[in-house]
């Protein structure tokens, strides 16, 4: 399987979660394959293998071919997300927005493969293509470039030596490991990544790690805007976001309440 049909099958999958766990969620029917197919505009055939996929994984579950619900892993996989720095990364993507009017993201890193963990609220629009679960390539985009940066060439050549290049992003886009290489090379020591349109045409992209207290990379944070927007403000916004990611970074797992007070989840 190439990685275009992986990166297909992945997003399909999401999709199917997302929705059998979005009508779960606000008490309507649950559906089974057919109504999975034509509610998603996809294929019978491929919904019935995803779904047995997703069953085999345990994130969905049916009983005696009934309509489909969430399985224990999708629980399972629910909790071990919700970390502080999960929790309040909605809180620094707005006061980012807040600030600067633009489009902020964090992510994490599947493979060669960046899934979008959280948008803000003027990026994830309604009837946008951007979505939690949506899925780019980490050679070519500034929040996949920012997880990859503790990687040494040796392993991001091996990590992207059975990617296809061709056609895939934006004109400033790596068309090889090798060039991927050269652009962490010439981004790590200013401290930040510059995507130059290089996943879309026009869009600029600035990223940092996000690091736990161990120095380990948890995701990504990065900012999108034309180059307009972007270059004039570039010292600030980097920042911003180099300061929210080492907030996001020291969260562990407690809940505070409004007085600044530590509690634990009952």
């Amino acid at each position: 399987m190439d990685s275009s049909t992986e990166s297909s099958s992945m997003t399909q999958g999401l999709r199917l979660v997302r929705l059998v766990a979005d009508r779960e969620k606000w008490g309507r029917q649950l559906l089974g394959v057919s109504q999975l197919a034509a509610e998603l505009d996809m294929e019978q055939s491929r919904v019935s293998r995803l779904t047995q996929e997703l069953c085999d994984l345990g994130l969905l579950e049916r009983v005696e071919r009934g309509p489909f619900r969430t399985g224990p892993r999708f629980f399972a996989l629910a909790a071990s997300l919700n970390t502080g720095w999960v929790r309040e990364s909605g809180t620094e993507l707005e006061a980012l927005v807040a600030t600067f009017r633009l489009r902020f993201r964090i992510s994490v890193r599947d493979g060669f493969r960046v899934s979008l963990l959280r948008a803000s609220t003027n990026d994830a629009l309604p009837g946008s293509f951007v979505k939690p679960g949506m899925v780019t390539p980490v050679w070519c985009t500034g929040s996949g470039r920012a997880l990859l940066w503790d990687h040494e060439q040796a392993t991001i050549q091996d990590l992207l030596s059975d990617v296809n290049f061709i056609g895939v992003g934006g004109p400033g886009a790596a068309h090889s490991p090798a060039e991927v290489c050269e652009l962490m090379d010439r981004d790590r020591p200013r401290g930040f990544i510059v995507a130059a349109e290089e996943f879309e045409h026009g869009v600029h992209e600035l990223a940092v790690p996000v690091r736990d207290p161990d120095g380990t990379i948890l995701a990504s944070l990065s900012v999108l805007g034309t180059r307009r927007e972007i270059e004039a403000r570039t010292k600030r916004i980097v920042k911003a976001l180099t300061e929210a990611a080492e907030r996001l970074g020291s969260y562990d797992g407690n809940i505070r309440d409004g007085a600044g007070q530590e509690s634990r989840p009952g």
